[in-house]
């Protein structure tokens, strides 16, 4: 989900994010959940802001997960998408109870990224897969993108391929980098014991979620 910070900013765009915004790139979302071990029949698009992304996927059980209110009403309204309000460092689901998260054109918004990774692994299943679609601040289009967004006030941290990758490896979350360019694709893979892992260290407070 988009941080806190910029989330006025989204919900002042909700009526025409859509209409300014281009459609997702699904075939590069297919090829990263392509990586996942197991089937996927539950998938949490998280930052999905008005459901842009899960409306370029078929086939799961999809749900958008977002901070702005007006963009998830986007989603429910617009698209007929299920939404829930949450933070995508601290996710309203059980451990091990989805089979994939996206998070499209959004990971740069996130004002706890390491958090937001470690989230996606506790609620992964073995076998499911992580796939952030991001911009590379490296590129030179991603450098003109990274000023632009910082010259209107937001709080933006994009980080290259290579680097979006340790941090899945450090989170137990076997990294592929799908593909490369401005807009690139990045997919993490849970093991066998992440989920264990995780259950016991967010163990606290986890019944309150569903």
């Amino acid at each position: 989900m988009h941080g806190f910070g910029d989330v006025r900013f989204f919900d002042r765009m909700a009526p025409l994010y859509d209409r300014v915004m281009p459609p997702a790139n699904g075939e590069a979302l297919a090829a990263g959940l392509d990586h996942a071990t197991r089937s996927i029949d539950r998938l949490l698009d998280v930052g999905g802001g008005s459901g842009r992304a899960a409306a370029a996927l078929t086939g799961p059980e999809r749900t958008v997960v977002d901070v702005s209110l007006g963009m998830l009403g986007r989603a429910r309204d617009e698209r007929g998408l299920s939404g829930v309000a949450g933070d995508a460092g601290r996710l309203p689901f059980r451990d091990v109870s989805v089979d994939a998260i996206t998070v499209v054109d959004a990971f740069h918004h996130l004002p706890d990224q390491e958090a937001a990774i470690r989230e996606a692994g506790r609620v992964l299943a073995p076998g499911g897969a992580l796939v952030v679609r991001e911009f590379d601040p490296a590129h030179p289009l991603g450098r003109a993108l990274v000023a632009a967004e910082h010259a209107i006030g937001m709080t933006s941290r994009f980080r290259t391929p290579s680097d979006l990758a340790s941090a899945f490896d450090d989170a137990g979350l076997d990294p592929r980098i799908v593909d490369r360019g401005f807009g690139y694709t990045l997919a993490g893979v849970a093991g066998l014991s992440g989920g264990d892992d995780a259950a016991a260290v967010g163990a606290d407070g986890d019944a309150a979620r569903r």
